[in-house]
């Protein structure tokens, strides 16, 4: 087990590193090793274990030192993961590598939450916002190492010829295109079935549980919606491709969203249970979690045990996110896994023929939104762009010709959906109600939470 003791630069000049080897890890451990250095922003000393299979234990004397050193910590082990993650979605890909990825940081700006900050915060509850902010200032600590050359640059950078940015609190919450909602691109592809066939034929590509009969809205024509309407949708969604570069006309195919079965990610077969202490032989409720969700390297996932006189958490989180969202607090645990909700709706507008920028909204004409912005280019001049909004969610197509307009509702518009992030108020729960006021402030992505505790109270709920 490897020990870092972290000292604030004014309270000690160094912070002391050492390997610890117990006799259980002895076979495992051939060195001990030990460092010593301060760490620019921790409040007080803190101390990190890493056990054998690599997973850090945070030790700090306040909430805030410990989410400090969990962003510290995740961008000392991700940070090429984590600031990719980052660059994706607020739309920065392009300026760090090159005009290749100007079409997809256009797209991903689109789905960037652009509403109130304050009810932002509010929504996730009491510690979202100093969380977040702990958390961030931990990930800038390490940043400003490496910038400073006292921490290696990781190769993924130099092979790029990228670095590592600095990030806002506000940086966590408002992307949300990492999030899992999915259901546009069905109603995308029930309406291409239905104007090749009708409505009825849709059943056989994907059945629809609770049971329900869909209809054709009123005087929509689902031939006229392109089979590439969600290109921008795709591009924010999608993950970074560095494969070489491709012709613009190349660029999006969209054969393989129309290939793609539906439920893909949940077929495979994610679940969770739990048992009450009647039924088990320890007289104690067992909790499992099983949330399939496919294979990457680095892990989606990232595991950490959080410690401070107020807080003693451990489980698995997102890495560029504070907290965990799956795992065990001392006195209560929870699991996740998704559950199927209706998050997201393709709008199409009939335009004005003698405005292109209004849309029809009941009995008259509206104006967009429009959002000039400037994305930065590597090697290039720095591209402007116009993102258009309509009341209800960004456009993603426009078809002049034909005076229609096609934007995306989500979820993601609304306070308080960045995905997973509201897990940074249960964590810290204590009781099936505080856990389940947490819940009520969760909503994205959808999920069904089990619950247990140590009184021997098991419980589920399905957030929204």
């Amino acid at each position: 087990m490897r020990s870092l003791r972290l000292a604030t630069s004014a309270a000690l000049p160094y912070a002391l590193s050492v390997l610890l080897a117990g006799p259980a890890l002895a076979d495992m451990s051939t060195a001990v090793r030990s460092d010593a250095y301060p760490v620019k922003g921790l409040d007080q000393p803190a101390e990190i274990l890493i056990d054998h299979w690599g997973i850090a234990h945070i030790y700090a004397k306040s909430n805030r030192d410990a989410l400090f050193l969990q962003g510290y910590n995740a961008a000392r082990d991700r940070l090429w993961q984590i600031d990719l993650w980052r660059k994706r979605g607020l739309g920065r890909l392009a300026e760090s590598f090159g005009d290749d990825f100007a079409e997809r940081d256009r797209a991903a700006r689109l789905f960037l939450f652009r509403g109130d900050m304050d009810k932002e915060w509010v929504s996730y509850g009491p510690n979202a916002k100093s969380f977040a902010e702990a958390f961030v200032a931990g990930v800038n600590a390490y940043v400003s190492e490496v910038q400073a050359g006292s921490k290696p640059l990781p190769i993924e950078f130099s092979l790029s010829g990228s670095k590592p940015e600095i990030w806002g609190p506000e940086d966590v919450v408002r992307i949300r295109s990492h999030g899992l909602t999915r259901n546009v691109s069905s109603e995308v592809k029930r309406a291409l079935v239905t104007c090749k066939a009708d409505i009825d034929a849709d059943r056989l590509r994907s059945k629809l549980e609770p049971e329900w009969k869909p209809e054709v809205p009123q005087g929509l024509d689902p031939c006229i919606i392109p089979a590439d309407v969600l290109k921008d949708y795709d591009w924010a969604t999608d993950s970074v491709d560095f494969s070489p570069p491709k012709k613009k006309a190349e660029l999006y195919d969209p054969q393989p969203f129309l290939d793609k079965a539906d439920g893909a990610v949940d077929n495979i077969g994610s679940n969770n249970w739990v048992v009450a202490p009647a039924r088990t032989a320890t007289g104690r409720p067992i909790l499992a979690n099983d949330p399939h969700r496919a294979h990457s390297a680095p892990s989606l996932r990232y595991m950490v045990h959080l410690n401070s006189p107020d807080m003693s958490v451990v489980g698995a989180g997102e890495p560029a996110l504070p907290g965990i969202s799956i795992g065990h607090n001392g006195t209560i645990a929870f699991g996740l896994t998704i559950f199927n909700v209706d998050q997201e709706d393709l709008y199409v507008y009939q335009t004005n023929p003698d405005n292109p920028n209004q849309y029809k909204y009941k009995d008259g004409w509206e104006d967009m939104t429009t959002v000039e912005e400037t994305i930065a280019v590597r090697d290039g001049e720095p591209r402007k762009v116009s993102l258009k909004f309509t009341r209800h969610g960004p456009v993603v197509k426009t078809d002049d010709e034909n005076h229609r307009a096609f934007a995306v509702r989500s979820v993601w518009m609304e306070p308080g959906t960045s995905a997973y992030f509201g897990s940074s108020d249960y964590m810290t729960a204590r009781n099936w109600n505080e856990f389940l006021t947490a819940m009520n402030r969760f909503y994205a992505p959808s999920e069904n939470q089990v619950y247990a505790d140590t009184q021997g109270n098991i419980g589920w709920v399905a957030a929204p």
